[in-house]
């Protein structure tokens, strides 16, 4: 148990470690079914993200260290197109156990299509991908003309489905029942992650959320669209036989 003055207030911070008349054994029964991203605050009384936050779950629950991706796992990703920043986030699904683990991201602003084309392509040319259909607030008809572009550049796209509360509740429901991880090393996702939220309104904040756009796009239209690695690209990409980064792919 914790405590803070102030000259107009006193805290108290107190979790169920703190209440004297319950045993351990009702304590791990508590934890069990607690649901992972409420535990700190339920057993240790420390408080979780803000009320505002979207994804309410603590990144120890879903952030986990980079490893080699099997070759038969689902590989997809989910492209944001902008002037300012174009994103895209790579997810492979383990078939067996269905997760999701997100493991690349591309993320940089002020490029022509063919700059974000090839480095998506530089990913692995074979992966599938989906876009939002109206091209980050551009009209319906300038979102398939920038699809058309791209697709002519090399990419296997097609238009995400594009209802954000509906893409935003596939994503936490997968986060907080540990059905989507994330690689630590993506460090643009997470500081995505530690500020998307609403407004005192309830909307979404419509700032720095480019990464977040793409990984609902994936969860909603990509998981589907992913598929294994052609043997081919097993024996002759870079990622296959010493790349960069053996973990990514590329």
């Amino acid at each position: 148990m914790a405590g803070a003055i102030t000259n107009s207030r006193y805290l108290v911070q107190a979790g169920w470690r703190d209440v004297p008349h319950l045993s351990e054994a009702v304590r791990l029964e508590l934890e069990k079914e607690t649901p992972p991203h409420q535990r700190k605050a339920r057993m240790e009384g420390i408080p979780s993200l803000g009320a505002g936050a979207i994804y309410p779950i603590e990144e120890e629950v879903f952030v986990v260290d980079p490893f080699q991706i099997p070759h038969y796992w689902l590989r997809s990703y989910g492209l944001d197109v902008g002037w300012n920043r174009t994103a895209a986030i790579w997810g492979a699904r383990d078939p067996d156990q269905d997760v999701v683990y997100l493991y690349s991201e591309h993320y940089r602003g002020q490029a022509e299509p063919s700059v974000h084309a090839a480095a998506i392509k530089a990913r692995g040319d074979w992966i599938p991908g989906v876009i939002d259909p109206a091209a980050n607030g551009r009209s319906q008809i300038d979102g398939q003309r920038l699809l058309a572009n791209y697709i002519n550049l090399g990419l296997h796209l097609i238009s995400a489905e594009n209802s954000v509360e509906a893409g935003i509740y596939d994503v936490f429901e997968r986060l907080s029942t540990g059905r989507l991880k994330v690689f630590r090393t993506l460090t643009n996702w997470l500081a995505e992650y530690r500020i998307y939220r609403r407004d005192e309104k309830g909307k979404v904040v419509k700032a720095n959320d480019h990464l977040m756009d793409a990984t609902r796009y994936y969860v909603v239209s990509g998981i589907k669209r992913g598929i294994r690695r052609p043997v081919q690209a097993i024996t002759t990409e870079p990622g296959a036989r010493g790349a960069a980064d053996p973990i990514a792919g590329y």
